[in-house]
């Protein structure tokens, strides 16, 4: 058990080791140059400080000293093991709020060619992995079939879901999926960059690249972000901060919690609608389901509801993404910090393999379906499913920036609408959490051959809408 101070000096540390990670980051060139996030040094030195590897070294030394179990009390460490599974229902409720919402039409040309090959990278995770599964991991180093969700979870999921998903991974009898995901995210946080930066290169090399690298002039500038707010919403915000006796902040945090308010009472009420249906005959897939997807659906609904009457003025989006950014830095520390280094040694050919499908699998896709499943500037566009696909969205947010600084292919805004349609699915979202439960329930050719199915749609579906756009010549702006 711990108390409330040490839940207080257990994130005191998580500030200060990620103000040393940032100066490390700094002076390292190395980190520098691959962008990596000042939270993953924090968090591989908290690891690295910890009983797997300090506490290994003055076991051998001195079993009897103190500082067996690393340099952090044992408190601290508890708080931070249960860490990573209560911050990243606040990354993921945060993900829409405070989001422009574009008109159907418009949000469907945009985001239709996209959605396409996101989601057939990431069944296509699913299909490698079960495939891996089937034929390697479970009958050569018995490894429990579950194991095979560990690619989907870990690259295109990021740290947070795989830390998210260590309670699922727990309760179906695969602790060690925890540990494996996170080790996973971390190489396919880190292969992102350098596969994506190599590609950028080959792309330049052989002329797949189509944007002018020819600064725009004031007339060419676009916009990146979302469309300007209305100017009454503007004003309505500022009237509101002048005459409310509330922090900003503080009011949009408000909004979190109600967003991850109504996620739980969606979760609960699912989980009473199986009790009373499904779940009698022995299916329980909603007991599994963590909070964070159904936090995400969440998010959405309290943003409907703010659009519906007239009330966005309330939430800004800059907090937003700083309230999620603060949840994620510390999901990422504190997850990084409870890897068990023994767990990874044992595992070490298993975690080895699935690395390099994972890297390989998404590699290929960017290469070979991009070009037939994104109609125009499918290099520029392709790169940001490519960075979010092994790791988080802001690596292919960097490759995008890369590619095309000034953003004339407009991949920024169909990559954006395109997180409409993908996150509440996969890479975090209800599939990601119900799968395990559906391999351990069916086992996993059954899951494998439905994971193929939908790949194939996703597939005919992203082929074909490619060929109608490219025969309609829409410009490739607003495709």
């Amino acid at each position: 058990m711990f108390k409330l101070i040490d839940v207080f000096w257990a994130y005191i540390i998580i500030a200060i080791l990620i103000l040393v990670g940032r100066l490390i980051r700094q002076r390292l060139w190395v980190l520098r140059s691959l962008y990596i996030p000042s939270s993953i040094v924090a968090g591989i030195m908290a690891l690295l400080l910890g009983g797997g590897a300090f506490g290994a070294v003055v076991r051998v030394v001195n079993p009897q000293s103190p500082l067996v179990k690393g340099i952090f009390p044992e408190n601290i460490q508890v708080v931070w093991s249960q860490s990573p599974s209560i911050f990243i229902n606040v990354v993921f409720a945060t993900l829409f709020l405070g989001h422009y919402v574009p008109g159907l039409r418009e949000f469907w040309r945009k985001a239709a060619p996209q959605v396409a090959f996101g989601q057939a990278i990431a069944w296509g995770q699913y299909v490698v992995g079960l495939l891996l599964g089937i034929t390697i991991l479970t009958p050569i180093f018995g490894l429990p079939p579950i194991a095979a969700c560990l690619i989907e979870v870990a690259f295109e999921g990021g740290h947070g879901t795989a830390a998210g998903m260590a309670g699922t991974f727990a309760e179906l009898g695969f602790p060690a999926g925890a540990d494996l995901s996170l080790a996973l995210a971390t190489v396919g946080l880190i292969s992102g960059v350098v596969a994506g930066t190599m590609l950028i290169h080959w792309g330049r090399s052989t002329g797949r690249i189509q944007v002018s690298r020819e600064p725009l002039v004031e007339s060419e500038k676009i916009d990146s972000h979302s469309p300007d707010e209305h100017p009454s919403i503007t004003i309505a915000r500022e009237n509101l901060f002048r005459e409310l006796l509330i922090d900003p902040l503080s009011l949009n945090f408000g909004f979190v919690g109600l967003a991850i308010a109504f996620g739980w009472l969606i979760l609960e009420a699912l989980r009473w609608i199986e009790s009373m249906t499904w779940g009698r005959g022995g299916l329980q897939l909603m007991t599994y389901v963590p909070l964070f997807p159904i936090a995400l659906i969440g998010g959405i609904i309290v943003q409907y509801i703010l659009i519906r009457t007239g009330r966005t003025y309330l939430i800004s989006r800059p907090l937003m993404e700083r309230i999620g950014g603060l949840a994620l830095d510390i999901t990422i520390v504190t997850a990084l910090a409870s890897i068990s280094l023994t767990v990874l040694g044992n595992n070490l050919a298993p975690f080895i393999i699935l690395s390099i499908a994972g890297i390989v699998w998404n590699v290929c896709a960017f290469v070979f379906l991009s070009p037939r499943l994104l109609p125009f500037y499918w290099f520029e566009r392709g790169l940001g499913d490519l960075g979010q696909s092994m790791g988080v969205t802001s690596t292919g947010l960097l490759l995008m920036r890369m590619v095309d600084p000034d953003n004339r292919s407009g991949a920024f805004e169909s990559f954006a609408y395109k997180q409409l349609l993908f996150e509440p699915i996969v890479g975090g979202g209800l599939f990601t959490a119900a799968a395990p439960p559906l391999i351990v329930k069916f086992g996993p050719i059954p899951v494998l051959l439905l994971t193929s199915f939908i790949l194939a749609f996703w597939l005919m579906f992203g082929f074909y809408n490619c060929q109608q756009l490219r025969k309609q010549d829409l410009p490739g702006k607003v495709s």
